[in-house]
């Protein structure tokens, strides 16, 4: 049994937080901190069982190893903001505990989503015999693992790769981000970056859509092409991929209140000066919008997340789906939060939990695709986040 330290108070931290609890036999202590202790104070009064809460600012390396060594966990899980996966991830070395996160450090003044800054410390955690997984989320994370798992039992090889991700939820508001508005509109806003033939394409925002027909009802809907984290660690750890893209999906609504939010220059992260100070518009913007774990009781319907994979198996060519569907209102009922945080949240703890039970545990900087798939996709059935499969008679174009 293990001892946690949970980093993060936002909707992604309330799922990781409740879903630990609900598996004492592993998370058998869990310390929840925040830059607000007020907010970990919330969350705990929820639980099933009794957690420790503490104030930290994650951004201070020192202050970080203060809590740590108070608090001696086993290891970190990290659901912080990405601007401080670094600070978090050299107080874990700095200690000596295991490190796991759920996206990738990208540099506060730059909307720059890449690896490269924490593979960095491959070696660093490799000499102190710790280990860092990173991206157990749901996208990047599982997504990650659906292909690993292809790989292993379907193909002998994989040509395209195409992530989908269709949020048909509905939360009534006009305009609302369903995860932190900074880092969702950064990633909305950049442009669209694709893997093919050995190089990577750009594209503007937003410039390629398609329309896919969801399964469960959800129906046909309209997706664009986006840049997403696990494409640089897929297009890497597996080179046979000829072409790797990401798509979400996005209505003419959600379309409609950023495109003059852009206009008039509401989601820069440039600093601009107003009455003596320095402040980001998206920043500013941030405050406005409702926070995300507001949103889950308002919000109805389903997600559904998965992968259309194109490949080869003993010569003959076969078209791949594995996907996941999560139902707002269920996810509410279970944690207090809508799917998008609980997609998230519930892959966090399960590579918390390979990691403490030895399944998927050794020294240096991994991504979710260089672990086993196998256990991995059994707990995301005994969790919460079962997986369904299918064989498509036409390729996704």
């Amino acid at each position: 049994m293990a001892n946690v330290l949970i980093i993060g108070a936002g909707g992604v931290g309330q799922v990781v937080a409740h879903k630990c609890a609900q598996v004492p036999e592993v998370f058998e202590k869990i310390t929840l901190a925040s830059r607000t202790k007020s907010k970990c104070d919330k969350i705990a009064e929820m639980l099933p069982r009794k957690i420790d809460t503490a104030q930290v600012d994650a951004d201070h390396v020192g202050e970080m190893v203060a809590l740590i060594e108070k608090v001696k966990p086993d290891m970190v899980i990290n659901v912080a903001l990405p601007y401080q996966d670094l600070h978090i991830m050299d107080a874990c070395l700095e200690t000596g505990v295991h490190y796991l996160d759920t996206a990738n450090y990208e540099p506060p003044e730059e909307a720059k989503f890449e690896y490269k800054w924490q593979w960095a410390y491959h070696e660093k955690f490799e000499k102190a015999g710790l280990m860092a997984l990173l991206g157990s989320g749901f996208d990047p994370g599982v997504t990650s693992v659906f292909t690993a798992y292809a790989k292993k039992h379907h193909f002998d090889r994989i040509k395209t790769l195409d992530i989908l991700d269709c949020n048909a939820g509905d939360h009534g508001l006009p305009f609302a981000t369903n995860f932190n508005p900074e880092i969702n509109i950064r990633e909305i806003t950049a442009n669209g970056r694709y893997w093919e033939n050995g190089e990577w394409v750009t594209t503007k925002p937003m410039e390629e859509k398609r329309v896919f027909d969801f399964p469960e009802g959800i129906g046909e809907k309209d997706i664009y092409l986006l840049y997403h984290e696990e494409l640089e660690s897929l297009s890497k750890h597996l080179p046979e991929i000829e072409r790797a893209r990401f798509w979400m999906t996005f209505s003419p609504n959600y379309l409609k209140h950023l495109e003059v939010l852009q206009n008039v220059g509401m989601t820069s992260i440039e600093p601009i000066e107003f009455q003596g100070q320095e402040i980001a518009p998206i920043q500013f913007l941030k405050a406005l919008l409702p926070d995300p774990a507001s949103l889950g009781p308002l919000t109805k319907g389903k997600t559904c997340i998965g992968n259309i994979i194109r490949g080869s198996k003993d010569g003959q060519e076969k078209i791949y789906y594995v996907y996941n569907i999560c139902d707002h209102q269920e996810c509410y009922k279970e944690v207090q939060s809508q799917a998008i945080s609980y997609t998230t949240g519930v892959p966090a703890m399960i590579g918390a939990k390979m990691m403490l039970e030895g399944k998927w545990m050794k020294p240096g900087v991994w991504n979710m695709e260089q672990m086993d798939p196998d256990p991995f996709m059994a707990d995301l059935n005994q969790y919460g986040l079962p997986w369904q499969e299918t064989w498509l008679d036409k390729p996704f174009r």
